[in-house]
């Protein structure tokens, strides 16, 4: 009995050391080296100052700048957080939502349906991209805002248009994260 009791508590030690310490640190040191940017976050930097991760979305609710998905991520886009609301197609609280959204949205085209990504929220909460039919949807009020021609703003969204992964996996998407910055170094808000 006492054999086997060492046996295991060796073995616990052991196994722990091993695959919780060693391989873990392991892991991390080849991240660190081989993917350096994907394991960090893939953060944006300018001027030596952070501006924001390539793969959480943020909001920005200004009418010069291309507006991201809603989040249901705690206080919106908070990666502590992530989550959906987790509302049935019937619930209240989402329908009133999505009908505020789809409202307020259409100030900038009266009328015109809305693309679903700009009133639902991601599974995640933290969806950095929009599809390029939601990026559309915005690119009069942008262009108007930032006073620039719609051809302009539209060819910035199609440099920033990224297709399906490998050719077939997702669809097209916008991270408005990247086209926001781009706007901003193209036509400063302000700028005439």
């Amino acid at each position: 009995m006492r054999r086997h009791l060492i046996t295991a508590i060796l073995y616990t030690v052991v196994t722990t050391v091993l695959f919780g310490l060693l391989y873990p640190y392991a892991v991390t040191g080849l991240a660190q080296v081989f993917f350096k940017d994907k394991a960090n976050g893939q953060l944006i930097y300018q001027q030596g100052q952070l501006i924001g991760s390539r793969i959480i979305g943020q909001s920005f609710s200004a009418p010069g700048y291309f507006h991201s998905r809603p989040s249901a991520a705690g206080n919106g886009y908070d990666a502590a957080n992530s989550s959906g609301s987790n509302y049935g197609p019937t619930n209240k609280k989402l329908i009133d939502r999505i009908a505020s959204d789809t409202a307020s949205a259409q100030t900038d085209l009266p009328g015109a349906d809305v693309p679903i990504d700009l009133v639902t929220a991601s599974a995640s909460g933290l969806d950095p991209d929009i599809t390029p039919a939601a990026a559309e949807f915005q690119v009069a009020r942008v262009a108007r805002e930032r006073h620039l021609e719609t051809s302009t703003v539209r060819q910035l969204v199609a440099k920033h248009t990224r297709g399906r992964q490998f050719g077939f996996l997702g669809e097209p998407r916008v991270n408005v994260l990247e086209l926001n910055l781009a706007l901003d170094e193209a036509a400063p808000i302000g700028a005439k």
